[in-house]
């Protein structure tokens, strides 16, 4: 190949890393705006006891509602799909971070990119006019799953292994969060001290709060299994809500509501400092 050739080539990579990365960053803008949205959800469902859905359809639903609700909508997938494509190219590539070539950072990378790439397909397809698609009931979902589940050989263990496996990712990622895990992602040393406290508050506190419903979700599927009843399931919807109807009152939704809003705040901290 000429030299010319090959500055070519390399000029062409360059490019498509700079896509990459800044599909990565958009991602994590996307995920942020989303979970401040269902945060706020579950703050009026605390205090107003509404029928709104506090999971991604409810989210979808509350920005169609603005005046400039599709090219919102548009942009969230969009940006979803280029957190997507990062994560490929993880998968692919092995550049996932520290160690970042190993089979399982791959398979978690791949894992990843799945579930942004189905996650901004549902919002591309809402925002195409495809309500159903996009704002489908995560509660109804989890009920569907679970009741098929059910109905094969052995299928109170197949949702017991699937519930408990949902309830060790909440575990993982809340513990991540106390570790704070997250540091060795970002560009910590050029950062400084009150952006590092802004990353450690929203970081943990909202990586606890993230990991809190994610285990939530697992013990309900855990419920449908040992009763046989897959209507015990719950979604991110009905799990939310349930905090409210615990002891400690509306007031622990409300606890809840305000952590992820601070995942959705450090969500905007990766877009700028996590290294792509």
């Amino acid at each position: 190949m000429t030299t010319a050739g090959t500055s070519t080539a390399v000029a062409r990579r360059a490019a498509r890393g700079d896509a990459v990365r800044a599909g990565a960053r958009a991602g994590f803008v996307a995920r942020g705006v989303l979970y401040l949205l269902v945060a706020a959800l579950a703050v009026r469902i605390a205090l107003t006891d509404t029928h709104e859905q506090a999971d991604r359809g409810g989210a979808l639903a509350d920005v169609a509602a603005t005046p400039f609700g599709a090219g919102l909508l548009w942009a969230l997938g969009i940006g979803l799909a280029g957190m997507a494509l990062w994560r490929l190219s993880e998968a692919v590539l092995g550049t996932g971070g520290p160690k970042g070539e190993r089979v399982a950072k791959r398979l978690m990378a791949a894992a990843r990119c799945v579930f942004y790439g189905v996650t901004s397909f549902l919002v591309l397809s809402f925002a195409a006019g495809g309500r159903g698609s996009g704002a489908g009931s995560t509660d109804r979902q989890s009920q569907d799953i679970t009741r098929r589940l059910l109905g094969l050989p052995g299928g109170p263990w197949w949702v017991g292994l699937v519930a408990a496996g949902v309830i060790a990712a909440g575990v993982w990622i809340g513990g991540r969060a106390v570790l704070r895990k997250y540091r060795k992602h970002l560009a910590w040393t050029g950062m400084s001290r009150s952006q590092r406290r802004f990353m450690d508050l929203t970081g943990v506190a909202g990586g606890v709060a993230r990991g809190l419903v994610v285990a939530a979700v697992g013990v309900f599927g855990l419920q449908a299994a040992v009763a046989f009843d897959p209507d015990k399931a719950k979604g991110m919807d009905d799990t939310i809500r349930s905090f409210a109807h615990t002891p400690a009152g509306p007031w622990l939704l409300v606890a809840l509501a305000a952590g992820l809003a601070l995942f959705g705040a450090f969500s905007f901290g990766q877009a700028k400092w996590r290294k792509v």
